[in-house]
């Protein structure tokens, strides 16, 4: 590389215009989403949520010289666009279950209540993905993600969709007793369909024994999860939780123990979202640097 090219490289690795913008819709709509009275939530989630998702990315822009954001805004919009769906589709298991529920919305009519929460529904999947691109940058250099090998043989990774597909069927009968399984099943289920579509997958990462891509994962499920439930605390309309057996030592108004479900749902997410993709035919847009 000349010096030249190394000073072009090294003036990449800035904090950009859009990680400011972003900043700052965080402190507004922070401030906003706790202070003002009555409903505010409904309208100042997106916001909020947009400004920690523009801020993450420029942090990754900074220590990586990229982003999702400048590297592949199309790409980085169509995660906004299914993610809404993708939530939606846990919103209808949890009418089985009733995990959680949110309080404020008799406030709204139904297509207000819709509309409302498929605009907020839309940052899960860039706020996780967006975290775990961050992660990624200090993940991968770690050597105790790489050691042990698992998912390679064809007997694990059936036994594996086996598995998902009963702890699924499980949700359905049990619903009470069956509050993790609504966060595993799914990924058990599509992560080796993916390995077996030939589209990106968990599997192929730890059967060479790369387990970044999972720490990276835990780690942007666990911050986002945070966030949520930090941000969520004093809004109005929020969330509550009601979950069988584990309804104990809250922090805000998540049980503590609820807190391990942004584990697997990361995951969950990663294989929806590659599996989605791979029906499309769209090229993944993620670059977490893990391989």
């Amino acid at each position: 590389m000349t010096q030249r090219q190394e000073k072009t490289a090294i003036d990449n690795y800035y904090f950009p215009p859009y990680g400011y913008l972003g900043l700052l819709l965080v402190i507004v709509f922070w401030y906003l989403n706790w202070h003002l009275e009555g409903l505010r939530s409904h309208w100042g989630f997106f916001p909020l949520w947009l400004g920690y998702i523009l801020c993450v990315n420029g942090l990754t822009h900074r220590f990586k010289g990229s982003s999702m954001f400048i590297r592949d805004l199309r790409g980085w919009g169509l995660l906004f666009i299914l993610s809404a769906p993708v939530w939606w589709l846990f919103e209808w298991l949890n009418q089985v279950a009733g995990y959680w529920q949110y309080l404020g919305i008799e406030s709204f009519s139904d297509w207000e209540y819709n509309i409302y929460c498929t605009i907020n529904f839309s940052i899960v999947i860039p706020a996780i993905f967006s975290t775990t691109e961050l992660v990624t940058v200090f993940y991968s250099k770690q050597p105790y993600v790489k050691k042990v090998k698992f998912g390679g043989s064809k007997i694990t990774q059936v036994l594996l969709f086996l598995i998902g597909l009963t702890m699924l069927l499980s949700f359905f009968i049990w619903p009470e007793y069956s509050a993790a399984l609504l966060w595993m099943s799914l990924f058990l289920i599509l992560d080796p369909l993916n390995f077996w579509l030939g589209y990106p997958s968990i599997l192929s990462q730890t059967a060479k024994g790369n387990w970044c891509l999972v720490a990276a994962l835990w780690m942007g499920g666990l911050l986002c999860g945070l966030f949520w439930e930090l941000w969520n605390y004093y809004s109005w309309p929020k969330w509550i939780y009601n979950v069988p057996g584990v309804n104990f030592w809250h922090v805000f108004e998540m049980p503590l123990i609820g807190y391990l479900g942004y584990l697997p749902f990361a995951l969950e997410l990663y294989a929806m979202y590659h599996f989605i993709l791979g029906i499309l035919r769209l090229k993944s847009s993620l670059g977490f640097n893990c391989d």
